[in-house]
């Protein structure tokens, strides 16, 4: 995965790297954590088409955002998310993800 250092992107505080179309942009040094929670979001990408992958996040955000009134826990209920953070620490998870493992996290 290739990693950019910059200060600009992410945009915010709470935001250490942001995952665009593969490529991890990050504030600073990032962890085998971080990576595989980003390379979890690759897989994502690429199984929804990387296009179709952010339409799904956005529309999902802005459900989530109704639901909750709270852009963080909007946020970090994003499907997408759930799953990258639920197996980020397991650096084999990808060996054996299963395809569009996303969708397992819509439901609640």
């Amino acid at each position: 995965m290739k990693i950019i250092y910059n200060r600009i992107l992410p945009v915010g505080r709470r935001f250490h790297a942001i995952n665009l179309f593969g490529i991890l942009f990050a504030k600073g040094p990032c962890d085998r954590v971080m990576i595989n929670h980003e390379k979890i979001h690759t897989a994502q990408m690429r199984e929804f088409l990387f296009i179709g992958f952010y339409l799904l996040y956005i529309l999902e955000w802005l459900f989530r955002l109704f639901q909750y009134r709270n852009l963080f826990l909007a946020y970090r209920n994003i499907s997408f998310e759930r799953e990258a953070y639920s197996h980020e620490a397991d650096l084999q998870y990808l060996t054996s993800r299963p395809r569009f493992a996303s969708l397992r996290y819509l439901k609640s």
